[in-house]
């Protein structure tokens, strides 16, 4: 560990010799200047740690010295010193950024234990600060792997409403990467430095949840011994990530319901109301509309948390973004694994990017996963995907062809599956560009009016499709 570098600013040189002698190696290395410009020249030429400065010096006053630090080496920690103690003056040095405060004359253990905690919060502050940065890098969108204009969409939407302290609902299939882009939502908020708190709705029956959230009495209901506080009050400033939101209570919703619209609260089994200052990103897999008119959701609720809806695709409509994920999950898993894989053989990307994925992003994770821990060869082809257990489906007879005959059979299957897909997607997107009017579909995409009204009743759509 590399000793802390300490500069003592102090027109007495007794006073920097005892410092010095104090302040011994290994643990820290210690110079002195005897005027404030010295000092400064000093500490713009060296890289100081920590910064023991007079108050009263010949030809500089050290609270000038101060400010001047603080503004040109503001992670530099400053430790004043002084003869003439009064409390207004330490006020002042506090409030221009001093740590910490000495009266002459001191001794060698009260130096020593303002120094450790002067650099201790300094260490402190550098971590937090390398955590936060980690953590941005983590969920910055960079990290995120698509390049499909459907993810793209969904990245300039959560650019724009994460600095807002605006209520957001993340909508899709399970397994689209719902957390991951409320973390990020999160992470490039104002929020960021405070508590991300992710509660999954569907893990817990309602007295729990409602206890989880609001906190509780002591002898709110059996087994209650002592208070407890819930996320509300313990995320204060920070994202509630309230998962598979559809699962909540009537009771519950009617609570958060009032949390959103007054930022107050009660505990269970409290009589006093408390105050919350939490942003709040949901999520569903589930119509939450369609929910309100069968009376399974609030409606006043979901015009609420409906303010800013974000819809993630499901991988089936990005198939161009499998490669890169795949690849992406590939070299996280290698890594982890210590194996050396180098990639897929054109034929295994292919089936990876022809199956449907019915459980998204998180099944092609599992998927990759498994295919590293069983993999013996350095490039991993179709075989090695028929102990992907989720993929065997994309195979007639859960088997290998045993003919160029089947294998061509297989070979049109799957690529048939895929076609009606992106046939459908073909003729919704045509339809909500032209409003819903096909002669206008029709053209736009060149094809005869009648040839795409029957692809469109092949797919069961019509021109009202677009408008749902």
């Amino acid at each position: 560990m590399m000793p802390a570098k300490i500069l003592i600013i102090d027109d007495e040189s007794v006073i920097c010799q005892g410092c010095r002698l104090a302040l011994s190696p290994p643990a820290y290395t210690v110079e002195y200047r005897l005027d404030g410009h010295g000092g400064l020249e000093a500490l713009r030429s060296g890289d100081f740690d920590l910064v023991l400065l007079d108050m009263k010096l010949p030809d500089m006053e050290g609270m000038e010295i101060l400010k001047i630090i603080r503004r040109e080496q503001p992670d530099t920690s400053v430790i004043v010193m002084t003869g003439y103690f009064t409390v207004q003056n330490a006020v002042e040095a506090m409030k221009s950024g001093a740590v910490d405060y000495l009266t002459k004359p001191f001794t060698d253990d009260s130096i020593l234990l303002s120094v450790e905690r002067a650099l201790e919060k300094r260490r402190l502050i550098e971590e937090n600060r390398f955590l936060r940065k980690e953590l941005f890098d983590r969920y910055s969108f960079d990290q995120i792997v698509g390049e499909s204009p459907a993810i793209q969409e969904v990245f300039n939407k959560i650019k724009k409403v994460a600095p807002e302290d605006t209520t957001v609902l993340l909508c899709g299939e399970s397994g689209t990467g719902k957390e991951l882009f409320a973390r990020a939502i999160h992470t490039h908020s104002r929020r960021a430095a405070r508590q991300f708190v992710a509660v999954d709705c569907s893990t817990l029956s309602p007295s729990l949840l409602e206890s989880e959230l609001f906190g509780h009495v002591k002898g709110a209901f059996t087994g209650a011994a002592e208070d407890k506080t819930g996320i509300f009050e313990a995320a204060n400033d920070g994202t509630l990530f309230l998962d598979d939101i559809a699962n909540l209570s009537m009771e519950i919703q009617a609570k958060l319901l009032r949390v959103l619209e007054t930022c107050e609260y009660k505990p269970v089994g409290a009589s006093r109301i408390k105050k919350t200052n939490i942003r709040i990103v949901a999520a569903t897999n589930r119509d939450l509309k369609a929910m309100t008119k069968e009376g399974a959701f609030r409606e006043d609720l979901f015009y609420r948390i409906n303010v800013f809806p974000v819809f993630l695709p499901p991988l089936r409509e990005r198939k161009e973004d499998i490669p890169g994920l795949a690849y992406h999950f590939l070299r996280h898993f290698s890594k982890k694994t210590g194996k050396k894989l180098d990639g897929f053989a054109d034929d295994a990307m292919e089936t990876l990017v022809n199956y449907s994925w019915p459980g998204n992003i998180r099944q092609l994770k599992n998927v990759i996963e498994r295919l590293v821990i069983m993999a013996d060869n350095p490039v991993v082809d179709s075989l090695d995907l028929l102990e992907a257990r989720p993929m065997k489906s994309t195979l007639k007879e859960d088997a290998v062809p045993n003919t160029l005959d089947e294998l061509k059979e297989c070979k049109e299957q799957v690529l048939k599956e895929n076609y009606l897909h992106t046939e459908k997607a073909f003729l919704l997107k045509a339809l909500k560009q032209s409003e819903g009017n096909i002669s206008h579909a029709a053209e736009k995409v060149g094809m005869q009016r009648s040839n795409f009204s029957a692809l469109l009743k092949k797919h069961h759509l019509t021109g009202n499709t677009s408008k749902e």
